[in-house]
């Protein structure tokens, strides 16, 4: 069974035109399975599927399967999107959505915010009640499995948000681990041995001493340092370590030289293979 992971956003909460908000698609024999779901993700996924991943499906179609790491906005202001879009495009079957406690109450929310679109929307389509999301709140632990893969949710932290995960995905083909937003943590050390592919977000120490110290203190407290990534890859030494959610908040360095520089750091410490994600990679 192939397994593909497909980059459909790898930015942050700044508006980059470059990239969408966080979202990765795992795709194993066929099927994809969704991940965050930032600003942007359908329009990411419909490009993903013009450029040869038709396993996503024409608009997203076949992303039935989502797990959220946390419900900061810029991780979620794609979920209307995710799950409206996709219905009207075809998608026959509701979603399922795997993610932290306060999922339920947002996703009533949504449907009570679109109800009128849902009510005139229903009379014309043939799959009149797929707009519905089967939501799942979890807990650490093994959170879905079927025939293709096992996931299991992790707790990191990301501060002040009290249900904040990253996610082990074991197909037969692969080992994925997905940090979320986090500060270093022993979960990712303990969830993340045996992996072939380690996605962490990361912060530049290049621009850190450029920033305030609200900012400063922002970082340490919310995001990993590219030296402390370098650090949890050398333990785990991964077959490839793919940066995303570039979090240098304050910061007005962007571009590639930003990603060379943060690249550069983790090398110092990290003789692995590492890259930094752009939208549409496909690893």
């Amino acid at each position: 069974m192939p397994t593909q992971i497909v980059m459909l956003g790898t930015g942050t909460p700044y508006p980059d035109p470059d990239r969408s908000g966080p979202a990765t698609a795992i795709v194993v024999d066929g099927t994809p399975y969704l991940i965050d779901f930032g600003p942007g993700v359908i329009r990411r996924a419909a490009a993903a599927y013009q450029n040869g991943v038709t396993a996503i499906g024409r608009c997203a179609v076949n992303i039935k399967t989502a797990f959220l790491t946390h419900l900061h906005s810029d991780h979620t202001m794609g979920y209307p999107d995710l799950i409206f879009t996709p219905w009207m495009m075809g998608r026959n079957e509701p979603l399922d959505v795997y993610g932290p406690p306060g999922l339920q109450a947002m996703t009533e929310n949504i449907m009570k915010a679109w109800r009128i679109d849902i009510d005139a929307r229903a009379q014309r389509m043939p799959h009149a009640t797929a707009y519905r999301v089967n939501v799942h709140e979890i807990a650490p632990g093994v959170v879905y499995r079927d025939r293709n893969i096992t996931v299991t949710a992790f707790p990191v932290h990301h501060h002040e948000i009290e249900d904040c995960f990253g996610f082990r995905f074991e197909t037969p083909a692969r080992v994925v681990v997905i940090s979320g937003d986090t500060t270093p943590t022993q979960a990712i050390i303990d969830h993340g041995r045996g992996c072939n592919v380690l996605i962490h977000e990361a912060y530049s120490l290049a621009s850190y001493d450029h920033v305030s110290s609200v900012w400063q203190e922002f970082r340490r407290s919310h995001h990993t340092s590219s030296k402390e990534l370098a650090e949890i890859a050398a333990l785990l030494n991964p077959g490839l370590l793919v940066l995303y959610h570039r979090s240098d908040a304050g910061s007005a360095e962007t571009g590639s030289n930003a990603e060379a520089k943060v690249i550069e750091e983790i090398r110092q410490f990290y003789n692995g293979k590492v890259v930094t994600g752009h939208d549409l990679d496909v690893f």
